[in-house]
């Protein structure tokens, strides 16, 4: 049971990072421990600014096109 549990969590983890999921959970903590003072975005914001800064540099393969 633990064995199959371990396995579950690392999938989870996995697929959160493979689809950028926890990048939103990292960036707060990021801004909260080196910002304190900064205000945290919401998730939509963040969303929208990581969209934009991919949409803006086309080294990262955001679009084909």
């Amino acid at each position: 049971m633990t064995l199959l549990l371990r396995g579950l969590r690392w999938m989870r983890w996995y697929m959160r990072e493979l689809t950028g999921e926890s990048a939103y959970e990292r960036y707060v903590a990021h801004v909260r421990k080196d910002h304190p003072t900064a205000s945290v975005p919401s998730r939509r914001d963040f969303e929208r600014m990581r969209t934009e800064r991919q949409e803006a540099d086309p080294r990262q393969g955001f679009r084909c096109c």
